[in-house]
């Protein structure tokens, strides 16, 4: 069988427009998708020189397969399984920073570049005072980026129209303001011209960015099979999920220049938003999509299931995700309810993808602080709002208590038990012994040490008025009961 390259799939020579700092499937299933989509939609016409930022590594499939791969996209679409292949052609070129440091400084000095599009994992975004500029290159992404601009700002003089525009999609918040805040700290540590540090802030655009969707990378139990359907091998083959979320926040508006969301406007779950606040969307999603796992996989797990999409074919377990949302979270947010509802409708679709096996014990690890992150701000706003408890928000948190209960640490994590089974709780040590105190001693003791710790939750739950007695009353109730059997008569 042939291996895939511009043989098979003729790929168009572009201006070269970004630069890539990561070669992972993420941005390969995410990025370079869309821009990919636009070019062939008509929208842009930009090639990408993907960077390798880190030292070990290879470039050896991209070389061989000259930069094109296959995409597969499946998932559920209005009810029905869907599956989406597409050769992506929109990267030009890979360049190794460290092997070839001379290739990747000319980069600078393209006259047509003008998107810094990242992913150096949640670490990447760091400041090192023991960087230098003297290596070859900075060992941080920052220190990379700011010895790159500096290139730039030096070969075309300080020409104003010669600035980038930074996107990062790193998993931390707030992204593009702390890369930037990690620049100029770089340029105060080696001392850089103060003209350098003016054009960094006048021609230069660093966004903040949020996005979603689950790229599952190379499905290497399913390759063969899916090259023989396709006719080609293809090393770089890379999967993921139909939906598709990307919303950039920036000061100056770079739409026209960077018209990703009408390259989407066709494309079904998929949507790019350019924003001046990111706020209400990263609140959306924080809220419903990561709310729902938090409020909903502890108390599914001790019911007996084992996967989000079982979940979703249990007719119990569903009604009550769907209630966490609809009912407890929905009210508490800002954007438009019919787009809310939209989304929440497309989170649940999501859910129901039958290629991705997503485990509730994985999306349970550190459960305390994910509470705290993206359940306690709705929980709070309903009270705000109804001046009432929220009831399924409320269960979440008893479900969370039933969950960490045991006795036994090993190995670093505490021991629970469903049925006549282990299961193992992963968190901080220092959470895991206060369970280990508490947990499996007199209930209102338990609750209210619970609720009342405010270095887990930042302020003392006990004090929301028939709280404590209404979590004591569903543990108790599941420990007598049984987890099933309380959900079947919350959902009733």
């Amino acid at each position: 069988m042939n291996i895939l390259n511009q043989s098979i799939a003729p790929k168009t020579r572009r201006p070269i427009k970004v630069i890539q700092y990561g070669e992972g499937n993420f941005l390969r299933g995410f990025v370079d998708y869309m821009i990919d989509t636009a070019n062939k939609e008509g929208v842009m016409d930009a090639g990408i020189v993907i960077v390798k930022p880190i030292e070990f590594g290879s470039l050896e499939n991209f070389v061989k397969q000259d930069c094109v791969y296959t995409l597969s996209l499946r998932g559920r679409l209005e009810g029905k399984t869907v599956v989406e292949n597409s050769v992506i052609t929109s990267v030009d070129s890979v360049v190794d920073a460290y092997s070839q440091y001379k290739e990747y400084m000319e980069l600078a000095h393209v006259d047509t570049l003008r998107f810094v599009v990242s992913n150096t994992t949640e670490a990447g975004i760091v400041f090192d005072a023991e960087d230098k500029i003297e290596n070859t290159p900075p060992k941080t992404f920052p220190g990379k980026l700011t010895k790159f601009l500096y290139e730039r700002f030096t070969y075309f003089n300080g020409d104003e129209t010669k600035g980038l525009v930074m996107v990062p999609v790193e998993l931390i918040e707030a992204n593009g303001k702390k890369l930037k805040e990690c620049v100029l700290q770089f340029i105060q540590l080696w001392g850089l011209p103060d003209a350098f540090k003016a054009w960094v802030e006048s021609a230069c655009i660093f966004c903040t960015t949020l996005v979603d969707r689950i790229i599952t990378g190379y499905p290497k139990d399913e390759a063969e099979s899916l090259c023989n359907e396709l006719g080609y091998e293809d090393k770089l083959l890379d999967s993921g999920e139909l939906f598709a979320l990307w919303v950039i926040e920036s000061d100056k508006d770079i739409s026209k220049e960077f018209p990703l969301d009408k390259a989407m406007q066709n494309k079904a779950q998929m949507d790019v938003i350019f924003t001046n606040d990111i706020k209400p969307y990263r609140d959306r999603k924080v809220r419903i999509l990561n709310g729902v796992h938090t409020s909903s996989v502890l108390a599914a797990y001790l019911a007996g299931k084992d996967y989000i999409l079982e979940c979703m074919d249990d007719p119990t377990i569903r009604t009550y995700m769907q209630r966490v949302i609809f009912n407890d979270v929905i009210p508490t947010l800002t954007l438009p309810e019919q787009e809310l509802k939209d989304f929440a409708n497309s989170v649940i679709e999501r859910f129901e993808n039958p290629y991705i096996k997503h485990a509730l014990l994985s999306i349970s690890m550190n459960s305390v602080s994910k509470w705290k992150a993206r359940v306690l701000p709705s929980f709070t706003g309903y009270i705000e709002k109804t001046g009432n408890l929220p009831k399924y928000l409320t269960f979440s948190f008893a479900a969370l208590l039933a969950f960490y209960t045991g006795k036994d640490i090993q190995n670093g994590q505490l021991q629970g038990t469903r049925g006549q089974n282990t299961y193992n709780i992963f968190d901080d040590a220092k959470n895991l012994q206060f369970f280990q105190k508490y947990s499996t001693g007199d209930v209102d003791e338990y609750v209210q040490k619970a609720a009342s710790n405010v270095d887990f939750w930042g302020e003392d739950l006990s004090r929301y008025e028939g709280f404590v007695p209404q979590v004591a009353a569903y543990v108790k109730d599941i420990r007598t009961r049984g987890m099933r059997a309380v959900l079947e008569d919350l959902v009733k």
